[in-house]
């Protein structure tokens, strides 16, 4: 059996409890270990067999997981974040698939969710944002034609970009580009959740230059939209005048009694 596991973004703190769990009871462990927080593993067995997939080829990882199946043992293969965004475990499957090989996939908290927590943001603001568009400029890895920069800031929703912090300066000339004010905020939190985390602030015009002056290349998120600011609308879900299937609103629950003064009221007046 293989688990693919998502070890959070990098607080060892921040793993789920079942990934835990199975990184401490697995005979074989394949980590990421550009990106994967060691002290990740350190609960994992003193018999261990533990591999850096950094410095490994995809045929040399499956062929890890096939010798473990031949020997009956568990594989955790540890991926950073989430595995199901730019975690490349895909792959992996369709060939475990064709092995015959069982696997199954634990969630854990991606980047762009420690980078909000460390900021304190949220990305979904009534009045200014319900949408969240997670994605990344082109490198040696292509971006289909129409999920091009440009094409994606025409929305102006609350944007997180991975791997692309190396081009800052061109991101913001193409989301500028696309639809968004130069003026817009932004922020980049390098390696959010970690002991050296670091968070940069500015808006489109100037957070290439901010950013080059922390001498941030590699390993940071990127946001950007209007959740960043101080203005938005409250939401209806604690408003005192809005009703759900939990509670009434307060004028709505008072309204009986409203009556009920009026017709006393009226009985005195005839």
């Amino acid at each position: 059996m293989v688990h693919f596991i998502g070890a959070g973004p990098g607080d060892p703190d921040l793993i789920t409890v079942k990934g835990k769990r199975l990184i401490e009871e697995a005979d074989v462990i394949i980590y990421a270990g550009s990106l994967v927080n060691p002290q990740v593993l350190a609960g994992a067995r003193p018999d261990a067999e533990i591999y850096n997939s950094a410095q490994m080829t995809l045929p040399e990882v499956v062929a890890v997981m096939k010798k473990a199946e031949e020997e009956g043992k568990t594989v955790a293969r540890v991926h950073t974040g989430d595995p199901a965004i730019y975690g490349a475990h895909r792959e992996q499957m369709v060939q475990l698939d064709e092995l015959g090989i069982s696997y199954d996939v634990v969630p854990g908290v991606s980047s762009f969710l420690a980078a909000a927590a460390s900021m304190k943001k949220e990305y979904t603001l009534p009045g200014i944002s319900q949408t969240v568009i997670l994605t990344r400029m082109e490198g040696r890895t292509p971006v289909p034609e129409k999920e091009q920069i440009e094409a994606l800031a025409v929305h102006q929703a609350s944007m997180a970009i991975f791997l692309s912090v190396g081009q800052m300066d061109e991101l913001s000339s193409r989301l500028i580009k696309g639809g968004y004010p130069e003026t817009t905020p932004a922020a980049v939190v390098y390696k959010a959740s970690w002991e050296d985390e670091k968070i940069v602030t500015g808006t489109l015009k100037d957070i290439g230059e901010r950013v080059r002056q922390e001498g941030i290349r590699k390993t940071a998120m990127i946001t950007v939209g209007r959740f960043l600011g101080g203005e938005f609308e409250l939401s209806k879900l604690y408003d005192e005048n809005f009703s759900h299937g939990y509670r009434k609103a307060i004028q709505e629950s008072r309204k009986p009694e409203k009556e009920e003064a009026e017709n006393r009221e009226a009985g005195m007046e005839r």
